[in-house]
């Protein structure tokens, strides 16, 4: 009788298949045994979008099982369009964002989000400051350095962790001219051999670049950048460089230490729309930051493929959700 070697024989995902996430299995690969679980819950960046194709890649081509879970409505829709203040006069009516599936940030390895000014039921705050504080590495993506439009409820020593205190930074001001610029990515130089940067070339994106520091300061202690973004005018690739805007850190990495002591893996990229990561060598990036993340370093190849699994064609980041074509859609609206 043929017995399939244990490499191929099936796994179960750690999260049972739902129609309030996404679950993509883990094809053969180095990721194969740990599980991803990735956030979206903001309203401009379409990052409804690029979550779902971000996972499949981590999952079919380097063997990750990932979990794709949604910022939704009270009627369980992806709503990218729920908004994050109270109307002057109308705020008994404001809704609570919600992300159903927080709970299996138990079972994850990895933790992926890109969420902006959340307001969540102390519930799902809990289960974020969980994981916060837990030791495991997390990848902060564009707005998710002001991701949380009150304090989460993380203390430590008798004074309030601030989404900023485990990223590195928050969101200040557009740096580079909002919707107007976009942004090449410089390798900093004397860091190019970085396990994140294995194989990582040509990152541009055509959001703008944030400034996350006062002028004249620089990086928290304890961060260290691997690209700076440099403010180009207008929004194709190889543009020219804006001479009024210095660059800034655009992507960095840092170590968080936790109520415990743990210390765990960070990295924040402040680019990251569903536009910046049609970018090949910012997929790359992302994918490296996650093996680096989880301390598997040494299996990060420059080879190992970052195409789409699927069909990805983001809309263009903004509010104007009419005119773009945004709406409420089921999860599964976003598998491709």
């Amino acid at each position: 009788m043929f017995i399939q070697p244990a490499s191929a024989q099936d796994h179960k995902h750690p999260v049972p298949e739902s129609p309030k996430w996404l679950t993509y299995k883990g094809g053969e690969g180095p990721g194969k045994g740990k599980h991803i679980v990735l956030i979206t819950a903001e309203q401009e960046y379409r990052s409804e979008q690029s979550m779902p194709m971000m996972a499949g890649i981590l999952a079919k081509h380097h063997g990750f099982d990932c979990t794709v879970l949604f910022g939704t409505n009270p009627d369980g829709l992806v709503d990218p369009t729920m908004p994050v203040f109270p109307k002057k006069g109308q705020e008994g009516a404001f809704q609570k964002h919600n992300i159903l599936g927080l709970e299996h940030l138990e079972k994850a390895d990895l933790l992926i989000f890109v969420t902006r000014l959340l307001t969540l039921p102390d519930e799902q705050q809990k289960q974020i400051v969980q994981y916060f504080d837990s030791g495991k590495p997390i990848i902060g993506l564009r707005t998710a350095n002001h991701g949380f439009r009150a304090p989460l409820p993380y203390q430590m020593d008798g004074k309030q962790v601030n989404i900023g205190h485990i990223l590195g930074g928050s969101f200040m001001k557009h740096h580079g001219n909002w919707h107007q610029d976009s942004t090449r990515g410089d390798l900093v130089e004397n860091i190019k051999s970085h396990p994140i940067l294995t194989g990582v070339k040509d990152v541009w994106g055509p959001s703008d670049v944030y400034r996350t520091f006062k002028e004249g300061e620089s990086l928290p202690e304890g961060c260290t950048a691997l690209v700076y973004g440099q403010p180009l005018i207008g929004r194709k690739q190889g543009g020219e460089t804006n001479p009024k805007k210095e660059p800034l850190p655009v992507v960095w990495f840092k170590n968080w230490k936790t109520s415990g002591g743990q210390s765990a893996r960070i990295l924040h990229s402040t680019m990251g729309s569903g536009k910046d990561l049609e970018n090949p060598g910012l997929r790359r990036l992302i994918v490296n930051g996650a093996y680096w993340g989880m301390g598997m370093e040494k299996q990060i190849t420059a080879t190992r493929s970052v195409d789409y699994t699927g069909e990805y064609k983001p809309l263009v980041s903004g509010f104007q959700y009419e005119k773009l074509g945004v709406i409420p859609q089921k999860p599964s609206a976003y598998r491709k």
